[in-house]
C-alpha cells in the first residue's frame, strides 16, 4: 500500500510531533511504500509574510526526522516545492473543485464564523463610539476643512484601535476568549491559499496515487474532500486516481509543560534539540495539580501533566502505579515526582539528542539525500501528470 503524508516546517520538532505523527510514520515505513514530504508550500498558507527562517526550518525538520528514525532507504523523504507537479495538479484540480466544497471545510468555516463575529464586534464598537465622536471633534484645537470626512476617518481608526487593544488584552479579555481567535487569524489567514489548501493537499496525495493517509479524527473531513475530488476527476475524464482512505491512528495526547496542548507558540514544548539542562529546567517548572500545594497534600494524577508524561516515558508499569498511588495519598511530593520523570525522560531523549548532534555535522550530506529523494518523487509525479494531461486532452 502506498502511504503519503507531509509536515509543515515550523522549526525544531518537539515531543508532541513525535507522539502525534513521527512515531506512527516510523512504523508505517516498515510495512508500506511511504512518501513523506516537508510541506514548505503549505507553510505559506499562514506564514507567507515571514519566510526568512523557512530554509533553516526545513533543515531542522530534516535533522529531526532522521534522528527520530525515518529512513530514506525505507521511505521517500523529500521537499514538496522541489516537485513542481504538486502545483500543476493543484491548479487542474482547482478548475473542477466547487467553491462550496472548500467553504464547507471545517477549518475554513470556523475562520469565516469568527470573522463574522469580529464584524459584529466592530459594528458594536463603532456604534458606541459614534454617539461621542462629535464631542471629541470639538476638542480638536485645529480648523477642520472637511468635518464629515474627518469624522469618518476618526471613527474608522478609533474602531480599529479598539480591536487592536482587544487582541493585545488591554480591554475586555473575556471577549477574546469567547472569540477563540488570534490577530493572525483575522488579518492574515483569509486568503486564496488558505481557502484552497485542501486542493493542494489532495494534489500532494494523488500525484503519487496515494492509497492511504495517516491522520487523526480531526483530519477526516480533509481526506473525504480528497476522495470527492478524485471521484469527480475520474467521472469527468476517466479512471486515473484511487480514492485515498484515511489511516486512523491512535496518538497519545502529550500535554505541554503548562497542561495545554504542546505548541511552540505557547512556549510549553520540550524540543529534541534542547540540552539536558534546558529539559531539566522545563520539567522542574511543569504545572501540577493546583490543589496539591504541600508535599503531603493528596494529589489528582488524572489532571496532572507530569503524571501524563510518566505514562509515556516511565517504562516500569509497577513504578507508574506506585507513583499514582503515592500521589493520591500525599506520600509523594511534586518535586520528587518530577525528578523521577526527568530520569526516565532523559533515557528517552539522550540517544535522540546524540544522533541529532551527529546529523547536524552532516547537514550538507543530508540535504543532498533529500534532494535526491525529491528527484525520485518527481519521477513518480511526472508519470501521473502524463496520465492526467492525456485524460484531460491537454498537450
Amino acid at each position: 500500500m502506498r502511504v503519503v503524508s507531509g509536515m509543515r516546517p515550523t522549526g525544531k520538532l518537539h515531543l508532541g510531533h513525535y507522539f502525534g505523527v513521527i512515531r506512527n510514520w516510523v512504523k508505517l515505513q516498515e510495512e508500506h511504500e511511504c512518501y513523506f514530504f516537508i510541506a514548505d508550500w503549505h507553510a505559506l498558507t499562514t506564514a507567507y509574510k515571514n519566510t526568512k527562517e523557512l530554509r533553516k526550518n526545513i533543515r531542522e525538520v530534516m535533522i529531526d526526522w532522521l534522528a527520530l528514525g525515518l529512513d530514506p532507504n525505507k521511505s521517500v523523504l523529500f521537499i514538496q516545492s522541489l516537485v513542481k507537479e504538486h502545483a500543476e495538479l493543484c491548479l487542474l484540480f482547482g478548475m473542477l473543485t466547487p467553491k462550496s466544497w472548500l467553504e464547507l471545510n471545517p477549518t475554513y468555516k470556523d475562520l469565516k464564523y469568527n470573522l463574522l463575529r469580529l464584524s459584529d464586534l466592530e459594528k458594536n464598537f463603532k456604534e458606541k463610539l459614534e454617539s461621542n465622536i462629535e464631542e471629541f471633534i470639538k476638542l480638536v484645537p485645529f480648523e477642520i476643512s472637511n468635518p464629515e470626512k474627518f469624522r469618518e476617518h476618526l471613527l474608522e481608526n478609533l474602531t480599529q484601535t479598539m480591536i487592536e487593544a482587544l487582541f493585545e488584552g488591554e480591554i475586555e479579555p473575556e471577549i477574546l476568549k469567547k472569540l477563540n481567535v488570534s490577530k493572525r487569524d483575522f488579518y492574515e489567514t483569509d486568503t486564496f491559499g488558505f481557502l484552497g489548501y485542501p486542493v493542494l493537499q489532495t494534489a500532494d496525495i494523488l500525484v503519487y496515487k496515494g492509497e492511504a493517509v495517516p491522520v487523526g479524527e480531526d483530519q477526516l473531513p480533509h481526506i473525504e474532500l480528497s476522495r470527492e475530488i478524485a471521484r469527480r476527476f475520474n467521472r469527468l475524464y476517466g479512471k486515473v486516481f484511487p480514492e485515498p482512505k484515511a489511516l486512523l491512528t491512535e496518538t497519545p495526547k502529550i500535554p505541554g509543560t503548562d497542561g495545554r496542548k504542546m505548541s511552540k507558540s505557547y512556549g510549553n514544548a520540550v524540543f529534541f534539540a534542547d540540552t539536558k539542562e534546558e529539559v531539566e529546567k522545563k520539567v522542574m517548572k511543569m504545572f501540577t495539580d493546583p490543589q496539591k500545594i504541600r508535599k503531603n497534600d493528596p494529589g489528582r494524577p488524572e489532571i496532572c501533566p507530569v503524571f501524563s508524561w510518566h505514562k509515556l516515558f516511565t517504562q516500569d508499569r509497577e513504578l507508574v502505579e506506585r507513583i499514582e498511588r503515592d500521589c493520591r495519598t500525599g506520600k509523594l511530593g511534586c518535586v520528587e515526582c518530577k525528578r523521577i520523570l526527568l530520569k526516565h525522560l532523559e533515557e528517552f531523549l539522550e540517544p535522540i539528542r546524540e544522533r541529532r548532534k551527529e546529523l547536524e555535522k552532516r547537514i550538507e550530506e543530508i540535504e543532498e539525500v533529500f534532494y535526491e529523494n525529491s528527484k525520485k518523487a518527481r519521477g513518480e509525479a511526472q508519470k501521473t501528470m502524463e496520465e492526467v494531461r492525456k485524460a484531460m486532452n491537454l498537450p
